[in-house]
């Protein structure tokens, strides 16, 4: 199907935009995917730049900028921590967090994933607060004080609440016939997840517009919807 970048914009002024990424795509220039967002962006617009990175497999707010000022404006502030992200998980198992403060050091493998090392990784400080519960799964607010590459994945993780789905830190696929009490598969069909990625999504980001503070929040996609429609319904 494709993919038009002006559909995904959720927010746009005279420096930025934000768009709702979809999944399966990466936000940046990347050899194995040349339908990335960079490139759609510089098609729609040869000023806009990617101001930072979500996983290939993530959705949601992403940020913009319309040339080297804004990029600049916004650079400084992810380096200063100044730019608020939220972002909803659901996960296994059933929590109870409050603020959980998780600040466990992370050090990158090569072979593109990570690890927690309190001696050679890089600090990493994430919250988590549980927003509902449903029959063996939650759904998590998630906000990183740090961007580490997969910190709120392996995060969950260490908290023995992976993300659904995310078979590299844990998680395990969520099958309909295990919410469903009276669920019948047609005969010599393969039973399918109800997702098909994990179940990450940056629901909310803050920054500053030169002159005020902007919040955006982004819808959750077709296939995040399902999911939620489901674990409600068979709570």
């Amino acid at each position: 199907m494709k993919i038009i970048f002006e559909d995904l914009i959720c927010y746009e002024n005279d420096h930025f935009l934000v768009i709702n990424k979809p999944a399966h795509m990466a936000s940046l220039d990347d050899r194995n995917d040349p339908k990335n967002v960079q490139k759609l962006a510089k098609e729609y617009s040869e000023h806009l730049s990617v101001c930072h990175r979500l996983d290939k497999d993530t959705s949601g707010c992403l940020l913009l900028a319309k040339g080297p000022e804004a990029y600049r404006h916004a650079s400084i502030q992810f380096e200063k921590r100044n730019i608020n992200k939220v972002y909803h998980a659901f996960v296994d198992g059933l929590t109870e967090f409050r603020e959980e403060r998780v600040a466990l050091s992370i050090l990158p493998l090569d072979k593109g994933i990570v690890v927690i090392n309190k001696e050679k990784g890089k600090e990493a400080e994430t919250y988590f607060t549980t927003l509902e519960n449903f029959k063996a799964n939650s759904l998590i607010e998630c906000r990183p004080i740090t961007g580490r590459m997969h910190q709120i994945r392996i995060h969950l993780a260490t908290l023995k609440a992976p993300i659904i789905n995310d078979e590299m830190y844990g998680g395990k696929p969520l099958f309909l016939s295990q919410l469903k009490k009276k669920f019948n598969l047609k005969r010599e069909e393969e039973e399918r997840p109800v997702i098909q990625r994990f179940a990450l999504h940056a629901y909310a980001l803050s920054f500053n517009n030169f002159s005020e503070q902007i919040t955006v929040k982004a819808d959750y996609p077709k296939d995040m919807q399902v999911l939620y429609k489901h674990l409600k319904k068979y709570r």
